[in-house]
């Protein structure tokens, strides 16, 4: 039988191409998923860490605590000759400027490390500073500031702003990809100058360590903290890199790592996807030879020698078609990572292919491969052989099988559906997945209870093209199983991709409401030596990127428990909805709006000839202005005089919102002229929308890598339908070829193909439409409700165009099996098997 099972093989290899390719889409579809996901990680070590990114271990003192635990020379000599460390890298930072006027700089100088294998910068020309009297620039701030090698910087900063420090530039550096450097100066320096510039009693900012060639990270990590605690510094926190990277990015999500959740959710969503369309191609070929096989019975082969021969055609297939997948997947991803890399903006995109992804594609593909195969084989030697060789009956509602299949079912149905709504009520999407997946298999069990009803009723549409159409309409419903069967490999493809895009819409909208509330005003302004008027305003509002300016007058002072003394600022409630990007911060009479962190319930704001105790809204940003209404400002009479001897004087300020369509690099160019119109310094000009389009460019990378996926999940859906189309329409070739015996002629045939085709593909992409929409809402909540207010939104247009791309598969997947029934004569179908 073994010989049997390679010459099945080797000589109707044309019968394997179609399961063959659901194999290796589908492996593919799950490699390039979990290959996205260590590549998602490795681009956010180049972003979010690179500062860490040639580090093992990084070394993080706790300034938070009574007595501020800091790091210093002291523990840099603990840890530098431990057995295992090549080198260390004691980080100093401060902040500096240089320039004059309007022209000043502004920006942080980093040291550089002696062990230079440990820099986290790329030296695009010169070479990195080795004497005090040297520093480094990156090459963006160069180009703005018309700086070279061999040009001199007077640097100033740090505890004494009166003394100018002269470096000459010997290096220009690759711009950091750090969201929260990008747009500012960034300059290296070594050790000794960077002291200069930075605050003694804070210390090192980090300590990185980098290991010998062979060193194992967990043992030296164990010396690390040993030796540590031994000198009485035991509360130093010693991370990896990835940890250190993991921690950053819990900053900005609230301590939840959304991003590993809804990867590793894709992942889950693709072995689903690898599982049912598999089975569902491989079960239709096996269930097509099911006479085949029982003539082998028929000749002496016993049943487990059938078996065992569907089982090693499929492990055959499963095993070349899952290698090809993986090669497939890492050339998908290694195309869509090299296109990012040519974005400037998206430069630190990284291919990251890990030993697991390609592992557990192989295993997955194999395994499912053959798991597919056992059902049917099974089925086709549980009758007797010449049983076997008439036609079977059909799995019908109505049957025993047919009544149990519908019971298990709704029952999947019913308990999914009571899972995933949990989970998107608690937040919980290793609640909510798992309900996901059972009320999808639930749905496909239960398929022969409402596709063909579905498809009855949209059959009528056809009844006006005649014979041919009322025909498709009918041979649609004739047998539900199979109607049910070849709906379920484009509803498959059409429920993920719909997920994807309506989880995807939603997730970008909540995580942009997060990034609002968290950066509310694009663009301050500050006033430096005149108070601005209207007509700044409308100077600021006429400069190209600006979308609206508004002036903020200052109303009066308060003062706070957690935090001192703040100005605060009068707005027009509907000024404030012109630059306040946070929907939610909504200015009323007798409140003030108040940064994150105050927890009073009531404030009192004083003015000139009032004072006022207004109702605290606390707002989610721990950068906005306290804001009260022009209304309420008014009765307070403007802010109280200051005395004479004051050495601050706050002024009006200019708050801009900017078009969302600038990236870092224009909203950098935004600022210089901004400066430039109103007669101010560069550093007056401030504002989170040059944090935050870094922000968004780490998450438009990652979404547009997943969205990516979706053309693999379409050809997913593609294949599936036409592999069922195909073999339904070759088990009617007797049926198809007594029609044409009674005058149907080649090209009606071929219509009522198509229309019926077409029926049932358009019922199972508006079902996937549907269930798509609810899964990919209900599935960003799950995900992201527990830090983020999670509206639903669903891409109008994306999703007629996937409509549009199932009806031409259905379509499609027509042509060429009514090519091959119009074109076989009537007597010759009428004979065939």
């Amino acid at each position: 039988m073994l010989q049997v099972a390679l010459a099945q093989v080797r000589l109707n290899a044309r019968r394997f191409i179609a399961v063959s390719l659901a194999v290796l889409i589908a492996v593919g579809f799950l490699t390039a998923t979990l290959i996205i996901n260590s590549s998602s990680k490795a681009s956010l070590t180049q972003s979010v860490g690179q500062s860490y990114r040639n580090a093992d271990l990084i070394l993080n003192g706790n300034l938070f605590r009574s007595d501020p635990l800091v790091l210093d020379e002291d523990t840099a000599a603990i840890v530098r000759d431990l057995p295992g460390v090549a080198g260390s890298y004691e980080v100093q930072q401060g902040y500096v400027s240089f320039g004059t006027g309007r022209d000043t700089v502004y920006g942080k100088l980093d040291s550089i490390p002696e062990y230079t294998g440990l820099f986290p910068g790329k030296v695009t020309d010169g070479s990195l500073p080795v004497s005090d009297g040297e520093v480094a620039v990156d090459s963006d701030t160069a180009e703005r500031a018309g700086l070279s090698k061999g040009s001199v910087l007077s640097l100033t900063g740090g505890t004494d702003d009166s003394a100018a420090v002269e470096l000459t530039v010997t290096a220009l550096v690759a711009p950091s990809d750090d969201p929260t450097s990008m747009g500012n100066a960034q300059l290296y320096a070594t050790g000794a100058t960077a002291a200069l510039f930075a605050n003694a009693e804070d210390g090192f900012d980090t300590i990185q360590l980098a290991l010998a060639d062979g060193a194992d990270v967990n043992e030296v990590r164990a010396a690390v903290e040993q030796e540590l605690s031994a000198a009485g510094m035991g509360e130093v926190v010693v991370r990896t890199a990835a940890e250190q990277t993991d921690v950053l990015v819990a900053m900005y999500t609230g301590g939840d790592d959304a991003l590993t959740i809804i990867l590793l959710a894709f992942a889950a969503v693709a072995v689903l996807v690898c599982a049912l369309v598999v089975s569902n191609t491989f079960s239709v070929l096996v269930a097509q030879r099911t006479r085949e096989l029982a003539l082998l019975r028929c000749i002496g082969a016993e049943r487990s020698q059938i078996r065992r021969s569907v089982i090693v055609e499929a492990l055959i297939v499963g095993i070349v078609a899952s290698v090809a997948g993986v090669l497939a997947a890492v050339a998908l991803v290694g195309g869509i990572i090299a296109y990012l890399q040519t974005i400037p903006e998206s430069g630190f995109a990284t291919l990251a292919v890990s030993p697991g992804s390609v592992v557990a594609g192989l295993v997955v593909g194999v395994l499912l491969t053959v798991l597919s195969a056992l059902v049917p084989a099974r089925a086709a030697t549980a009758v007797a052989p010449l049983a076997a060789l008439r036609p079977a009956e059909d799995v019908r509602a109505g049957t025993k099988r047919g009544r149990v299949r519908l019971a298990i079912g709704l029952v999947l149905l019913a308990g999914g559906a009571a899972l995933l709504a949990a989970g998107a009520v608690s937040s919980d999407l290793l609640v909510a997945l798992p309900g996901g997946i059972l009320s999808f298999v639930g749905v496909l069990m239960c398929a022969t209870l409402f596709v063909p009803g579905l498809v009855r009723a949209v059959g009528r549409i056809a009844a006006p093209l005649g014979v041919p159409g009322k025909l498709a309409a009918v041979n649609a419903v004739r047998n539900p199983q199979r109607t049910s069967a070849t709906s379920s490999a484009l509803l498959i493809g059409v429920t993920l991709v719909t997920m994807m895009m309506t989880g995807a819409a939603t997730a970008r909208t909540s995580l942009d409401d997060v990034l609002a509330g968290e950066f509310p005003v694009d663009v301050s302004v500050a006033g430096q030596d005149r108070p601005f008027t209207a007509a700044d305003a409308d100077t600021a509002r006429a400069v190209d990127g600006v979308q609206d300016a508004v002036l903020v007058p200052l109303a009066g002072t308060t003062d706070t428990e957690e935090y001192g003394a703040y100005d605060v600022y009068a707005l027009d409630p509907a000024e404030a909805a012109k630059v306040l990007q946070d929907s939610d911060l909504v200015l009323t009479d007798n409140t003030i709006l108040m940064p994150q962190g105050i927890k009073s319930e009531t404030l009192t704001v004083t003015g000139a000839s009032s004072t006022a105790e207004l109702k605290v809204l606390e707002s989610n940003s721990k950068q906005l202005r306290p804001l009260i209404s022009a209304d309420t400002a008014a009765k307070l009479g403007g802010p109280a005089p200051l005395p004479a001897s004051a050495d601050y004087v706050p002024l009006p300020e200019l708050w801009l919102s900017v078009e969302e369509t600038l990236n870092t690099s224009a909203l950098i160019d935004l600022r210089a002229d901004l400066a430039e119109r109103l007669d101010v310094e560069e550093y007056t000009v401030n504002g989170s929308a040059i944090e935050r389009a870094a922000f968004d460019q780490v998450i438009d990378v990652l979404l547009m890598v997943v969205t990516g996926l979706l053309g693999v999940a379409v050809v997913i859906a593609l294949v599936g339908v036409a592999n069922t189309l195909s073999l339904s329409v070759l088990e009617r070739t007797r049926e198809s070829s007594l029609l044409r015996a009674l005058g149907l002629t080649r090209g009606q045939l071929r219509g009522m193909l198509a229309l019926e085709a077409v029926l049932i593909a358009g019922v199972a992409a508006l079902m996937g439409t549907v269930l798509g929409s609810v899964y990919g809402w209900l599935g960003a909540q799950s995900a992201l409700g527990s830090f983020a207010s999670v509206e639903p939104s669903v891409p109008w247009l994306q999703l007629l165009g996937v409509l549009a791309v199932a009806l031409l598969a259905g379509l499609a997947a027509s042509v060429l099996p009514a090519r091959r029934a119009a074109r076989l004569s009537p007597v010759a179908g009428l004979a065939a098997d």
